[in-house]
């Protein structure tokens, strides 16, 4: 399994990333390439085209519906629709609850528009194990103020026999579903939005320390500190971590890819 961090600012896109987005990729055992994205924010859709086609994409998961996470879905609708080949058809998005209304809503479309021919929405299920391609997708609610769901993401390794794991955190707060979908995971994607000290208020992100905090809890072989703002230092959210978790740890960067 390959994953590119797309955009990884965030909140809001920043001058070195677009906002949230994950390109994983994997062959199945006929050695087609299958790739899906995880969430699809503010300025992904063409920071995506440097690392493959958005025609190429066979399946999308949003995490949940807040801008910063989803609002290039309208440029992928846009894009499947009137592709210049052709309309590309629909791929499955796996989403919360009203996604369709959220999509319509960014778009400025009349609700006859239920975006049918380039998508088709699944909602998260915590009790299913959704499968796209070579990969099996789980949902696990988290703490934010909107519905939410942390992911796990079980498919073939590119680096030896058998399966490997991926987690992703989405947007949360500290809480038993996240620790879930990242137990003993070989890749953690977290993010740590916020800094001690600085923002107290609870049920919106995790801190460095609190993303530390899930890690020990959850033993991932390695995290991926994810969605620090613009305005905040990248290694003082590490330093925070640090004091809780002394794992593999990396921050996300644009552009940067992992292998498991």
């Amino acid at each position: 399994m390959k994953i590119t961090v797309v955009g990884c600012s965030g909140s809001m896109s920043g001058p070195c990333s677009a906002s949230s987005c994950y390109l994983v990729q994997a062959d199945d055992a006929a050695g087609r390439r299958w790739s899906i994205a995880l969430d699809m924010g503010s300025g992904a859709l063409g920071a995506l085209w440097q690392h493959c086609s958005p025609a190429d994409l066979d399946g999308i998961v949003l995490s949940h519906m807040h801008a910063d996470h989803m609002v290039d879905m309208i440029g992928m609708h846009v894009f499947r629709r009137w592709h210049p080949d052709g309309p590309l058809g629909p791929i499955p998005v796996l989403a919360p609850a009203g996604a369709v209304d959220r999509v319509r809503g960014v778009g400025g479309d009349g609700p006859e528009e239920d975006y049918a021919a380039e998508f088709d929405f699944i909602e998260h299920d915590p009790q299913a194990v959704r499968t796209m391609g070579p990969f099996t997708v789980e949902s696990f609610p988290v703490w934010h103020p909107v519905p939410t769901y942390a992911v796990r993401i079980t498919g073939p390794s590119c680096e030896r026999e058998g399966s490997v794991t991926l987690s992703y955190s989405g947007d949360t707060d500290y809480c038993d579903g996240v620790i879930e979908a990242a137990r003993g995971t070989d890749l953690f994607l977290c993010e740590a939005a916020f800094r001690e000290g600085m923002d107290t208020v609870r049920g919106i992100h995790l801190t460095g320390r609190r993303a530390g905090k899930v890690a020990k809890a959850a033993k991932p072989a390695t995290l991926v500190l994810t969605h620090i703002q613009p305005w905040t230092k990248p290694h003082d959210v590490l330093a925070e971590c640090l004091d809780e978790w002394q794992g593999s740890t990396a921050i996300a960067q644009a552009g940067a890819t992992f292998t498991i």
